[in-house]
């Protein structure tokens, strides 16, 4: 069983005890819209990473289920203010929330999303005891908080900073590392330990791990986003170049770029979404070619995929010897070797 299969196996059960959270009542135009984005379903990755680690640790299905549904409500709800602060257009394949609903709704559907994902951890204490649930409810809030930091840091780059001479490959990892690293590896990794009672150096061991592979995998969506197949992605393709993100592969071409054409970047950059023009957004894809950047970004996230499959040969005598462990293993690399 591979780790995509493996997410099957436990989809339903995840997504139906959101639904039991989140039933849809009165006022039914708002439960239907808090419902949208969980009922569209994602890919399901970070709450598969909770279950397949506490697994691994001998944790059961049942101890698992709480957290693993909160880890996915909480991109659910994340993702809608995500979409309306970048006014995405796509999400999953249909059009974003706020695009159907607008910015006001949307963002009512998310609070709620948001209370009822602090009620499934605060269920979970009751569950299983203060010390183990107190642990995880104490990691999920510093993931959670981590997350958001990186979201402000990003955020300020896109909308006040606007400006790729200020930018810089340091500043992109640090929003990686918040916003992907623990995020989405380490952190729900971590979640399925706790919940199977596991001391902190096998979490720290998780951290090295889900820190090379988180990079490895935000590097890929970057490029995903730039050349991937949007019927396949579920996104708006070059969204990132509209939206102004910093990827590496706009970092390698403005490096390598002529001062003129380094002015014109930055002149697009400077606009907001709206203003941008497809032939201003093929400019920035021309030089992204012209300087090779995609050659670049896949040269380093083949790097730090290899730094994780050798942080996971140090740390192999911490993981027991079961099946579980060896779809964690081979699900680092299926993080960031993946066409969505």
């Amino acid at each position: 069983m591979n780790f995509k299969e493996y997410i099957e196996t436990h989809r339903k059960a995840v997504y139906d005890k959101i639904c039991e959270y989140i039933p849809i009542t009165e006022p039914k135009e708002h439960y239907e819209m808090v419902r949208d984005y969980i009922d569209r379903q994602g890919s399901y990755r970070r709450p598969g990473l909770v279950m397949l680690a506490g697994q691994m640790f001998g944790a059961s299905v049942g101890e698992l289920l709480l957290p693993a549904a909160a880890q996915q409500l909480s991109e659910d709800w994340i993702l809608v203010v995500d979409d309306a602060q970048d006014d995405s257009e796509l999400r999953r394949g249909k059009p974003a929330l706020h695009r159907i609903h607008g910015w006001v709704h949307s963002v009512d559907a998310s609070m709620t999303g948001h209370m009822v994902m602090w009620k499934m951890l605060k269920d979970y204490i009751a569950q299983v005891g203060i010390e183990r649930g107190g642990r995880l409810y104490d990691r999920f809030f510093d993931m959670i908080k981590y997350t958001v930091e990186g979201q402000y840091v990003e955020n300020t780059f896109i909308h006040d900073t606007k400006d790729l001479k200020r930018a810089s490959e340091d500043l992109y990892f640090k929003i990686v590392d918040s916003k992907t690293c623990f995020y989405t590896v380490y952190g729900p990794m971590q979640l399925g330990a706790i919940a199977a009672g596991q001391p902190d150096n096998v979490l720290d061991a998780l951290k090295e791990i889900g820190t090379y592979a988180g990079i490895a995998f935000q590097i890929t969506d970057d490029v995903l986003d730039l050349i991937g197949d949007e019927k396949v992605f579920g996104k708006k393709n070059r969204g990132d170049l509209y939206e102004g993100k910093l990827t590496l592969m706009v970092l390698h071409a403005y490096r390598s770029a002529t001062p003129e054409e380094k002015e014109r970047m930055d002149s697009i950059y400077r606009k907001r979404r709206q203003e941008k023009s497809a032939e201003e957004i093929q400019f920035i894809v021309d030089m992204i070619d012209k300087y090779r950047g995609l050659d670049y970004a896949k040269g380093v996230a083949e790097q730090y995929g290899q730094k994780a499959k050798a942080a996971i040969d140090r740390h192999r005598s911490l993981l027991p010897d079961n099946d579980y462990a060896r779809i964690m293993i081979s699900a680092m690399e299926e993080l960031y070797v993946r066409k969505k």
